[in-house]
């Protein structure tokens, strides 16, 4: 059996395990543009479970509350706080896919099952990742409905920010197991290495730690992987681990087709982003040469800049969206370049650690 033909063919939607999607569903439309979609809950027979899906461009983002303490997502939410519980995969045959999980050593969540409402049938199982972390695989070939069975349409629209897909999600594991979880991506779903950084691209006088990027046959997928390496104080990824309880989703990447547009309106509407020490862009142009963009708003709106040999990017990275130290978010244009910001790397850890400090975690 080829890679290509196990290998999912796109991310359907990332559910978030909160605790109270009704308030995260209204931080999600006003903060972020996210229009509401739809909605399930004891209301459309999802029993102990409310549900609301979020919608911009191609992103899809679920909303995720459990609506007892005995429910046992009620727990992982104790230990974790608002986190990603489930990146979920469209792949073409879920019982084909599952199957080479199991032989190749998969760890099951969920066997095959089916989903059905007026609209027909979706195939759906899901595996374990690092942590509890988990991958849906989703079959809608035989669905002809607005999202999943059991969702209502419940639209509550907003202007769209341009937030158009998602490029990319960051995991964080323990140190020693990067190299564990990227075989079990190579094995259980078919992904290759994209890129790899070890200490010496990301390090700072402080901390550093080392990442591989993970990505599906057609580079349509994107995983990176980190893990913390020694330094004189606690790592970023250390500090996640420990507010996490574990390992987990660290950040997800939104691309635009215009940052400065939607880093502006997300300015005006609240979110809170990194701060860049203006001694970053001394230098920064030099380095980077010529751009499309306005150097000056770039500079205004603390935005990161890289090039490499296939071109570009424009990178912004907000603070933690919940009060722990955990997930956060990515912004992100892409000009031909394919690669991360790997000389953003400094700039961007150093500017964390000024947040760790603050919190007393450094």
């Amino acid at each position: 059996m080829s890679g290509d033909a196990i290998s999912p063919k796109g991310i359907h939607h990332v559910e978030l395990l909160v605790g109270n999607a009704k308030q995260a569903a209204y931080f999600y439309r006003k903060a972020f543009g996210f229009s509401q979609l739809a909605y399930a809950g004891p209301e459309t027979g999802l029993q102990g479970q409310a549900s609301y899906v979020m919608g911009q461009g191609k992103i899809r983002l679920v909303l995720s509350t459990p609506l007892t303490p005995e429910d046992p997502m009620g727990e992982r939410h104790r230990l974790r706080g608002d986190s990603v519980l489930d990146v979920a995969f469209i792949v073409d045959d879920v019982d084909r896919q599952f199957e080479h999980i199991v032989d190749r050593g998969g760890k099951v969540a969920r066997e095959p099952y089916d989903m059905t409402d007026d609209h027909g049938r979706v195939r759906r199982a899901k595996i374990y990742a690092y942590g509890d972390t988990l991958h849906s695989l989703i079959s809608l070939q035989d669905y002809k409905g607005k999202f999943l069975p059991g969702y209502k349409t419940q639209r509550v629209a907003e202007p769209s920010f341009g937030l158009r897909a998602v490029d990319h999600i960051v995991g964080n594991v323990e140190d020693g197991k990067m190299n564990d979880w990227v075989r079990y991506y190579e094995q259980v779903f078919g992904f290759n290495q994209f890129l790899s950084f070890d200490d010496k691209d990301i390090s700072t006088e402080y901390s550093a730690l080392r990442s591989k990027v993970m990505a599906s046959p057609t580079a349509n997928v994107k995983f990176p992987i980190n893990e913390p390496a020694d330094g004189l104080r606690k790592s970023q990824i250390q500090e996640y681990l420990e507010s996490h309880q574990g390992p987990g989703v660290q950040h997800i990447a939104l691309i635009t087709g215009d940052i400065l547009h939607t880093v502006s309106v997300l300015r005006q509407a609240g979110v809170d982003f990194l701060k860049i020490p203006p001694s970053y862009y001394d230098s920064i142009w030099d380095r980077v040469g010529d751009i499309n963009e306005d150097c000056r708003a770039i500079e205004e709106l603390d935005i990161l800049v890289d090039r490499d040999e296939e071109g570009y990017l424009l990178q912004i990275f907000t603070r933690p969206v919940e009060d722990r130290p955990t997930l956060f978010y990515e912004i992100i244009q892409r000009c031909g370049s394919q690669s991360f910001g790997k000389g953003n790397f400094k700039s961007l850890f150093e500017a964390i650690e000024r947040e760790q400090a603050a919190r007393g975690n450094l």
